[in-house]
């Protein structure tokens, strides 16, 4: 059984309304004139009104099951065309990782993403000797990160910034960011793109890319569906290693942990990916990683208690070939003489490229058989700027979460400058700056490990960091009024709100993100 929350769908529906959106599922007549390569769907809509989140439900009116980007756009076309008076608006839902209902609609059309995901629609181009002519893949905006993978695998070739979890497509994460432990090297993936094809809401299709159209094109990247549907995206390509040594230390000096944190992503020869987790009060985790890792030490990690403490995780790669495993090994010793971690507290693994990457979906896998993949998750996702990470761990590791919890913690640096900062992404302005990510999940009803108790907590968070003065920013914003969202973008609104009028001027699209009420946006003078 989903567990809902009705009282956050109220809140969006009340809120929706006081919008000016009036809620009643249109006519099924409106849509049904329209010519398809797939279909539309009136009556099994359910599963288009879950998300990764499971806290929220809006029921749409239809979903869009495209069977080309033409199908997209003659949809978006004509709730373009019923004009402000509609209460129609449209949702591009991907694989549904939303965690408060941003790519649900109300009594609106779903557009199914994934049915333009094929393989058959993908296309890489393995490029030639120089910089002049780059490795990329063309791919659609439904597809999948692991399919795009597993295509460009064939060619010896991967993209260059992932996520942590590639069950996501490509729209998707380019809509929000798209960040992982590669990204203190190669940016997040929307610094990654060299060429997008946008749905405007307007209904037309739009090639964009720095060189053409290029206020759509950094507009759309980590725009939150506002401007576009991404209907494909050309994706640049790097050589793809065979194997990966994972490794991870752990240490119990926050101090210590972030200045090596900070001097690996500085370094100009390092790991190949770099995380962070913080880990409260959690017994027996090196027998844990005994089950996938080997312990340089097994004697001494036999000692090693964990018992009460809170412990920092640092998780780390090296990328190589089976003939050149010999110099990674001299490399990685290299490495890791210069860090302070607990010295028996050192283990790794030798992976192939693929298994790393496509990691968390083993775990997906055990939860889901367990019933606990479709429970809520209450996540909050953080960016921190250096200058106050200390403060923020010391409140937040120190007196708001006292006791273990239920999801991963992460926390790791990045570079600002490998981030384009033409995009819509909202960063602090420090050249390196922290996410942490609060990655709770909910199996129960109540105390400990219920929705009510991890949002609380959020807030606690959240509320510090505003009394504090800690500069951050959240990424995967829950934000539910516009004058937040103005906070949120600061200076860079009125280029927002210009974009949105521009390119989407009934605010048909992702109203799930709740920034711009239907047909409620200011005209521009």
């Amino acid at each position: 059984m989903v567990r809902v929350s009705v009282v956050c769908c109220l809140k969006l529906l009340l809120l929706l309304a006081l919008g000016g959106v009036t809620m009643h599922v249109p006519d099924a007549g409106v849509l049904a004139p329209l010519r398809l390569d797939g279909y539309l769907s009136f009556h099994d809509v359910a599963a288009a009104a879950r998300d990764f989140g499971n806290r929220c439900s809006l029921l749409p009116a239809a979903v869009l099951h495209p069977g080309s980007v033409a199908d997209v756009a003659s949809a978006v076309r004509r709730v373009f065309q019923l004009g402000e008076r509609s209460p129609l608006t449209v949702a591009a839902r991907g694989h549904g990782h939303s965690l408060l209902g941003q790519s649900q609609t109300a009594g609106g059309i779903v557009v199914r993403m994934e049915s333009l995901g094929g393989g058959a629609r993908m296309r890489v181009h393995a490029g030639g000797a120089g910089a002049d002519a780059p490795a990329y893949v063309d791919a659609p905006g439904g597809a999948l990160w692991i399919n795009v993978l597993h295509e460009t695998l064939k060619h010896g070739l991967a993209p260059k910034s992932w996520t942590d979890y590639l069950h996501l497509t490509v729209g998707g994460t380019l809509s929000n960011a798209g960040v992982s432990g590669q990204a203190f090297r190669q940016g997040p993936q929307v610094s990654n793109v060299n060429q997008l094809e946008i749905v405007t809401g307007r209904g037309d299709v739009v090639t964009c890319s720095p060189e053409e159209n290029s206020d759509l094109f950094y507009g759309a990247l980590g725009g939150l569906g506002q401007f576009g549907i991404i209907t494909r995206a050309r994706i640049a390509l790097e050589p793809a290693p065979k194997m990966v040594r994972w490794i991870r230390v752990l240490y119990s000096d926050f101090a210590s942990f972030t200045e090596d944190q900070e001097a690996l992503i500085s370094a100009e020869r390092t790991f190949d990916y770099i995380e962070g987790f913080v880990i409260i009060n959690r017994t027996g985790i090196l027998n844990n990683w005994r089950t996938s890792f080997k312990p340089q030490d097994p004697v001494q990690a036999s000692h090693f208690q964990s018992d009460g403490k809170v412990l920092y995780c640092l998780e780390m790669t090296k990328n190589f070939d089976p003939d050149e495993a010999d110099i990674m090994e001299q490399e990685v010793g290299v490495l890791l003489s210069r860090l302070r971690y607990i010295q028996s507290t050192l283990f790794h693994t030798d992976v192939t490229y693929l298994e790393f990457l496509d990691r968390v979906h083993s775990s997906e896998l055990k939860l889901r058989a367990q019933g606990l993949w479709e429970v809520p998750h209450p996540w909050l996702n953080l960016l921190i700027p250096r200058s106050t990470i200390h403060r923020f761990a010391t409140e937040v590791f120190g007196n708001i979460l006292k006791d273990s919890n239920n999801g991963p913690i992460l926390l790791y640096p990045v570079n600002r400058s490998k981030w384009d900062n033409r995009t819509s992404v909202v960063i602090p302005e420090e050249e390196i700056f922290y996410l942490v990510g609060f990655l709770s999940s909910a199996p129960s009803a109540s105390g400990h490990g219920s929705v009510e108790h991890a949002v609380s907590l959020n807030d606690k968070i959240v509320d510090f960091c505003d009394k504090a003065g800690v500069g951050m920013k959240q990424y995967l914003a829950p934000y539910t009024t516009q004058q937040q969202w103005k906070a949120h973008f600061g200076a860079r609104w009125e280029t927002f709100e210009r974009r949105k009028h521009m390119y989407d001027p009934l605010a048909i699209l992702a109203p799930g993100q709740r920034i711009f009420p239907k047909a409620s946006l200011p005209m521009s003078s």
